[in-house]
């Protein structure tokens, strides 16, 4: 007879119980939450599970690199959940499945911008072709751009054909984003270039397209002198992608105007970088500077062992108060067996 005094005992399950192949088959048939399980699995700083990881991306990359991916960054106030919000409208109704994700190396203390975005994407984050992830940082950027970059294959496997991939942290993230995606978008606001000249230069020779966004009502004839201000300018930066000239664009994502021109442009590009291999070339490099950054980021994590890294604050401590010189410090710390 059961004792209704007796507490009940829940037992966590662990992760290590996680069956790759039985994960691997519930990701590829759609399912949500499975997908969920695998991105939790892949963003575990534990090494136990990063084998685990391995097996489970190995396992599903035959089934990945059929998606268009679209990097998306853009000046403070930008618009850039409202635009991601009329975009993915327009891409589901053409019966697009969509991933949206977002790098962000501040999310370890914020928890993510793109928390706080999804009520601003109302849409999307009730539509069942749609799923939103924000990739929370290890504290490092190479480590955000591995969950993201392993995300990506994840989300491709589960069938999403449509990767939008947002940068929240401003001036750090975009050459990241630009390394994982195939079309890289900026969006910018009317009198926003002399902020662009100052210190976005370097991002916008990186872009394919830069929209101007709110180009509605009485702001919209600035919007457009804006965009001619854009084009002066891209008219002397190299081109990002090979045979593809960077464009300057208007749109208003509240007011759906412009939206669908985008989807175009972005489609055209597409079908012009696969036609001269630009698209096959350009995730062949990503591919492998994926690979070296792993390593980077593998010989960071082998080297940094709680020993060294008590040891670095000892040495920061020695080298903030003059008493020892940084490159003594390093050889301290490199003697150190």
């Amino acid at each position: 007879m059961n004792n209704p005094n007796k507490k009940r005992v829940f037992k966590k399950k662990k992760q290590d119980d996680i069956q790759i192949e039985s994960l691997a088959e519930k990701i590829l048939a759609g399912e949500r939450g499975s997908l969920s399980k695998g991105i939790t699995l892949i963003e575990s700083n534990a090494i136990h599970h990063r084998q685990k990881a391995n097996e489970l991306v190995q396992s599903l990359l035959p089934h990945t690199g059929n998606s268009i991916r679209v990097g998306i960054t853009g000046v403070p106030g930008a618009g850039k959940s409202t635009w991601i919000e009329s975009f993915g409208k327009t891409a589901v109704k053409k019966s697009y499945k969509i991933a949206v994700l977002a790098v962000d190396p501040s999310s370890s203390l914020s928890g993510g911008s793109i928390l706080g975005d999804k009520t601003r994407m109302e849409f999307l984050a009730h539509h069942p072709d749609v799923f939103i992830r924000p990739s929370p940082s290890s504290g490092t950027l190479g480590g955000v751009a591995r969950m993201t970059r392993e995300t990506i294959l994840l989300c491709e496997a589960a069938g999403y054909d449509l990767i939008l991939v947002e940068t929240v942290g401003v001036g750090q993230s975009e050459g990241i984003v630009r390394g994982m995606t195939d079309f890289f978008l900026l969006l910018s606001l009317t009198g926003a270039g002399d902020e662009l000249q100052g210190m976005k230069k370097g991002i916008m020779e990186l872009v394919d397209a830069i929209v101007i966004n709110k180009a509605d009502g009485t702001n919209k004839d600035q919007a457009i002198q804006t965009m001619h201000d854009y084009n002066q300018i891209l008219r002397f930066l190299s081109p990002a992608t090979k045979g593809w000239k960077p464009r300057a664009h208007t749109c208003s994502a509240l007011y759906n105007e412009g939206i669908e021109e985008l989807f175009e442009i972005i489609h055209q590009f597409i079908h012009e970088t696969k036609e001269t291999g630009e698209f096959r070339e350009r995730r062949s490099r990503q591919a492998v500077d994926w690979m070296s950054q792993l390593v980077q980021i593998r010989l960071n994590e082998s080297f940094f062992n709680q020993e060294k890294k008590n040891l670095m604050k000892k040495l920061e401590s020695k080298v903030k108060q003059n008493e020892l010189s940084p490159s003594e410090a390093v050889d301290v710390l490199f003697n150190k067996d």
